[in-house]
């Protein structure tokens, strides 16, 4: 992997990836001259026991422009305002403009709950200058890249002081609320561990502190035992549809064994990954010959600076949304409750995907 850092005009960082060594002379655009100097701040939940992240300036961000105005998308016309460039590289990451966490943050408001600064990072991660393409079309080589790049991205941020859990994550389809038409995702790197992964993390260490295993281990084990819901099986990773999956078309993707991130998964292990990867997406997109929305998360061992033995890296993709019929609204009881009531049974939505053949380029 071959990494260039440039600065944009506004004063954010802008990282080009490539497979190739990147060529001197490209120039980082923006879409403004105006130095970057967001605010964020926090403010205490005292029933839920959690930090909520206030970021007003948020409801000025782009929202599906047109084709012919992509902010992300590379262009050689200085006309057009831009936050990636043209030039030999495969992979953009830059400073999202319009942050719900960010360094800069300072002096939140004096409430009647507790309140902190919204300290830590967002990135977005453009996947291709390929506007027309999507994570799954994209070749082996260029999502085991991209793989290499997040796992760059975590190691990065996970080092900082005001980073405890690095989030890398996908939106597809504005049926979740995307609101650019290009292949991207993002990293959030918050100032705390977030309610989902802690609650993981703490019923990991339970079960790791009796069995010296971690849960995750178990359940990929018993997944490929069973073999009724594997959609791909590696010598080091899997995927497949969860026994306990909340959503129709619910997938997880894991490493058999025990590894707390995807830098700390060994280069076969990560081409692995990739290859599970678009396996699942190709299965996505060919099960209604649509391109299919989904909700793709990257959960990792916090970067707090404590030691997580028990942390296991994982993939959870699932459409957050109804479709044709065949999807699933959140709802009262999902939102209010945090209940899920599935509608679909588990075997049943794998087979659908197992019949779904692949055939990568």
């Amino acid at each position: 992997m071959n990494r260039r850092t440039l600065e944009k005009p506004d004063g954010r960082r802008l990282i080009l990836y490539g497979r190739e060594p990147i060529p001197a002379g490209i120039t980082a655009p923006s879409p403004s001259q105006a130095l970057f100097a967001p605010n964020a701040h926090l403010r205490w939940h005292p029933l839920r026991g959690e930090w909520v992240a206030y970021a007003t300036h948020r409801q000025h961000r782009t929202f599906l422009p047109p084709p012919s105005f992509n902010p992300l998308a590379p262009t050689v016309d200085a006309a057009q305002p831009t936050e990636v460039p043209a030039g030999a590289y495969d992979v953009a990451v830059f400073d999202n403009l319009f942050p719900a966490f960010t360094s800069l943050a300072h002096d939140p408001p004096t409430l009647t709950i507790p309140t902190e600064p919204g300290r830590g990072a967002c990135e977005v991660v453009v996947f291709t200058q390929d506007p027309a393409a999507s994570l799954g079309s994209l070749p082996l080589w260029h999502l085991e890249l991209i793989v290499d790049v997040w796992a760059d991205r975590y190691e990065e941020l996970g080092a900082r002081d005001d980073v405890a859990y690095v989030y890398a994550f996908e939106n597809r389809g504005v049926e979740v609320g995307v609101t650019l038409n290009h292949p991207h995702g993002q990293i959030y790197a918050y100032p705390f561990i977030p309610p989902i992964p802690a609650r993981s993390i703490g019923n990991e260490q339970a079960f790791f502190a009796s069995s010296g295993r971690t849960l995750l281990e178990q359940m990929v084990g018993d997944e490929l035992a069973t073999g009724s819901r594997v959609l791909y099986s590696g010598p080091k990773v899997a995927a497949f549809v969860p026994v306990c999956a909340r959503y129709p078309y619910e997938v997880w993707i894991a490493p058999r064994e025990r590894a707390a991130s995807l830098a700390a998964l060994d280069g076969e292990g990560r081409r692995e990954f990739a290859r599970a990867l678009k396996t699942v997406l190709l299965k996505y997109d060919g099960l209604w010959n649509r391109p299919f929305p989904y909700v793709m998360a990257i959960h990792q061992a916090p970067t707090d600076g404590r030691a997580y033995p028990e942390a296991h890296l994982r993939a959870e993709l699932y459409p957050a949304y109804r479709m044709r019929d065949r999807l699933k609204y959140l709802a009262g009881s999902e939102i209010g409750a945090g209940v899920f009531t599935a509608d679909t049974d588990p075997d049943d939505k794998a087979s659908e995907l197992q019949a779904v053949t692949v055939v990568f380029d």
